[in-house]
């Protein structure tokens, strides 16, 4: 019985989406954004994404760019330098 809840919960975090900020710059610091989030699912992760990466985009330095991809069943905020 508590062997069984606890691979149901082992299963259930199994699923959660994880988003990773590929690179961890000054300016993702100084916002306090984590390195790592997890969601529920990939639609509510990938809204979540491409929000921050957005906000990424129209509010730190223009430094870099960040855009979101697909990693297996992953999220991914890639961190390039702008040219």
């Amino acid at each position: 019985m508590i062997l069984d809840k606890i691979t149901e919960k082992i299963e259930e975090i199994d699923k959660m989406i994880e988003l990773k900020i590929a690179k961890m710059c000054g300016c993702v610091k100084r916002e306090k954004i984590p390195e790592i989030q997890t969601f529920e699912n990939m639609e509510i992760a990938l809204d979540s994404a491409k929000t921050l990466a957005k906000k990424m985009n129209e509010t730190f330095c223009k430094k870099h760019n960040f855009q979101v991809v697909e990693n297996n069943s992953n999220l991914l905020i890639q961190v390039e330098l702008n040219k």
